[in-house]
This record gives C-alpha cells, structure tokens and sequence, in this order.
C-alpha cells in the first residue's frame, strides 16, 4: 500500500535518488560491486518458460459449473467454417473474419491467453482454397491483429474493425466475390492502426469488482498522484453509466457483450446480440441468420445456452495465472515497482464485491490494473474513440500473467518488456497531452541498472 504523504514534485526525485543512490552506495562500502555491475544493463528475461500456469478454472466450482466450464472450453476452441460442411466445424464464418476460432487469438499461454508465437492468420488466409492475400503487417511470427481505419473516405470518425480476410474462393462458399479493404492505402494515408488480443484469464474476478472500489481506489494516494501527473478515470456504460472495463479501451460493460462482439466481428458468427452479417452480399450469404442461437432442441440441459453464454461462462469461471514463487529478486523488482508509482495505475490488489457466485464473492483479484483510462500522451494514441475513451486513452492493461506474454501494447509493436516500459512516456505535442506515465518511467529511468533488471524479473515473473 502507498502512504499518503505531503511531498513535492522535487522532493519525490529527491527521494527516489537518495534511496537508489543509498543502496547501491552500501553494497559499494561493502565491497559487492563489480565493474560488471557498473557496466550492467537490465534486459527483458525474455518470455518465461515451463508450464503454463493458466488455462484452468477458478477454484470453488461446484460440479454443474465446472461441466458448463468445459463445454465453454469446447466450444472456445472450435473451429468454424462457412456452412459447417467441413469435418469438425461449426457453421456461421464470413463473409468477413480475421480468424476462424477464439482459441485462435486466445492461445499464449494456454487457451485463453493472447497471440501465440506462430501467427494462425497465416495459415486460415487461404483455407479451404480462399483466395485471400495476406497483408502486409500479418507475419508468421508476429502478433495477431485486428486492423482498424481512423476515417471513413468522407473525413468523418471510423474507428471499427475491418476484417483481415474473405470467404471468397472458399470452397464451401461458392459464387462469393467481395474485396478485402484496402490496407496499403489506409497505410499511406496514415489511417491504419491495429490491436492485438487481450488475455481473459481471470475475467470473472474482473467482472466481478463493484464500481465503488473502482472509485475508491481512483480517489486513493490522490495528492501523489497529482505530483507525478497522473489523473485516471473509468469508461462507463452509455445505457445505465456503470463503468465498462474489458477491451483496449475498457469499452466493454459484460463477458456476454464482449463475446459477443467478438464472435461476430472477429469471426463473422451472427448471434442473438449481433444479429446482422457485416456484409449482407447476397451472393455470400449461405446461411439464416442469426447464425448461432439457444440450442431449444438440447436434450442435454446443459448444452442449451449459445455459444455466446457458453464463451461468457468459460470465461467467468477461468483462474487468473499464477506467478513464479518470489525470489530474492522478484521481491526487490517489487519494492522498486511500487516505488517509482507503477503501481498508482497497475494497482496489484482489488478485491470482488457481494456477487452470487461464491467463487467470484469476495476474492481478492491480483490483476495490476486500476481499470482506468489513462491518456498515454501521442507515442501511444490511436486516435479511436470508444465510449468515453479519446483517442489518446487506454486501460491499464491488467498485467497478471505478463510473463508469459509474448508481444506488448495495444498493437503488438515490440516483444521487448523494456521497450514497452519506455513506450508508456511520451511529450506532448499540438493535439495530444503528455502522457500521464512520463514521471514514473522517468523514475525508473533514474534506477540503477540493477533495480531496473529486478523490476523486469518481477513482471516476468507475474
């Protein structure tokens, strides 16, 4: 927990050298420095190996949850095609899609994750004779996107997802012929940015955190906070106000409305919330829509929700991942990490409200994030606004299971920890303010090297 104290700007800095500068100069006296630890310089450790440490679900489930939970998981997995005419698939992909199952985006660690090391877009860009080119910022080895315009052709505010890939070609939809967009153009014109996955593990506890400590937490160390810049404050519901808090830009209110939003825009599935196909081309439309409903014909129970409820339940009752056991090193990367004020945005505890569910009751959720919006100054702006997010705000991304990820920020520009660290500051310039990060990663750039390195062993360690 950060104290609230009075103290200046000035003073912060002061103290911050003075502690590093303390510590370092007692290991010097005592005779523990090297001239390799003079010359040191901390690196990303580099994504962490061995087992997963996610995937599983929450503890605390009684059987019939932990039965929905593995139909949830069946059914994250799955793979769709056009009709559900090809062996193992479901029906209901296209006209336009970015990828053929949820598992696909959501699969680092472990299913529910995010981009995996090897890119599926790859592979299902020309599937079942698609006749798809890849664009250019799809790489083998780079991160799944999702690509966005900024602008529609006429100047006005865009900001949606336009689909990697068609149907086109596609054997199980013949006669279709539409285009994929243009992306080279939207390129020139500086009108593309993208977006990678986010990971859903412990997405119920998220769920699950009542406004209030949202608010309360907001509020909290807020004379320190004002020292280093840092303001905040929570998306929320254009419906009901209630703060939003999933996606990129916490935009999203529920796991139901976030999956799905997914399953069609992602996949191009027709459901009981997303009802239309997002390009009703006659030619491409082989199915009725919606295209995935209640299963009223289920003589099982249990299988009668959609396959949106069951992407919500799966997700509801998934465990966060578990961190490393600490170390030496992971315990001072900590001090350091909550002293510099990484932890005024990335709180590390906030504890679930009254909910029914007793797995979900009253847990404390060790996510790193305060849920917030934060401007990140034009370094990080995409210019998309959602709900009462502005271009130049995100959500501090949750960071539990950080070690085990392998692309970082909203578009997957580096795999460096260090890099993405860095790319939190960033000036102002005659459209975006500073970013609100730009004193606390100016204090960690004050840290020795070493401190530095043990704040990067703690995050992978996460």
């Amino acid at each position: 927990m950060l104290p609230n104290v009075r103290i200046t700007r000035r003073g912060l800095r002061v103290i911050m050298l003075a502690s590093s500068a303390g510590l370092l100069m007692t290991a010097v006296f005592a005779g523990d420095v090297s001239s390799d630890f003079l010359q040191f310089v901390a690196r990303d450790p580099g994504v962490r190996t061995g087992p997963a440490g996610a995937g599983g679900m929450l503890p605390g489930l009684n059987d019939i949850e932990q039965q929905v939970f593995g139909l949830g998981l069946d059914q994250f997995t799955e793979v769709q095609s056009v009709q559900g005419t090809i062996p193992d698939t479901e029906v209901g992909l296209g006209p336009r899609f970015n990828l053929d199952s949820c598992a696909g985006c959501h699969a680092q660690p472990d299913v529910g994750g995010t981009s995996p090391a090897v890119n599926p877009q790859v592979d299902v860009a020309n599937k079942e004779l698609a006749t798809n080119v890849i664009p250019f910022f799809i790489e083998m080895n780079g991160p799944v996107r999702e690509a966005r315009f900024k602008h529609k052709p006429n100047g006005t505010p865009d900001g949606g997802v336009h689909a990697l890939f068609t149907i086109t070609g596609r054997t199980d939809a013949p006669g279709c012929a539409i285009l994929q967009p243009d992306f080279q153009a939207a390129a020139a014109s500086q009108n593309l940015i993208f977006r990678i996955p986010t990971p859903v593990f412990g997405a119920g506890l998220i769920e699950s955190i009542d406004d209030d400590t949202i608010l309360t937490n907001m509020r909290a160390n807020s004379l320190l906070k004002r020292v280093l810049g840092i303001q905040g404050r929570p998306n929320t519901s254009g419906n009901d106000g209630t703060i939003t808090r999933f996606g990129w830009k916490a935009q999203n209110k529920s796991l139901e409305l976030f999956s799905a939003e997914a399953y069609n825009v992602e996949q191009g599935v027709t459901n009981d919330v997303f009802q239309q196909e997002r390009d009703e081309e006659p030619a491409c439309r082989f199915n009725t829509t919606p295209e995935n409903t209640a299963h009223f014909d289920a003589t099982n129970p249990l299988e009668a929700p959609s396959d949106v409820v069951k992407f919500a339940v799966f997700m509801r009752f998934l465990a966060p991942a578990t961190p490393v056991p600490a170390n030496p090193s992971t315990v001072l990367g900590r001090t350091f990490f909550n002293a510099v004020g990484c932890a005024l945005c990335h709180t590390p505890t906030l504890h679930t409200g009254k909910v029914t569910n007793g797995a979900l009751r009253s847990k404390d959720a060790n996510l790193y994030s305060d849920l917030l919006l934060h401007n990140m100054g034009p370094g990080l702006a995409d210019g998309i606004s959602q709900g009462d997010a502005r271009g130049d705000e995100f959500r501090t991304a949750p960071l539990w299971g950080l070690g085990q990820r392998i692309f970082f920020l909203h578009d997957g520009r580096t795999r460096d920890l260090r890099a993405a660290i860095q790319a939190h500051a960033s000036p102002g310039d005659l459209r975006t303010p500073p970013s609100e990060a730009n004193q606390v990663i100016a204090q960690f750039n004050q840290l020795p090297e070493f401190y530095k390195q043990s704040i990067l062993n703690f995050l992978r360690g996460l």
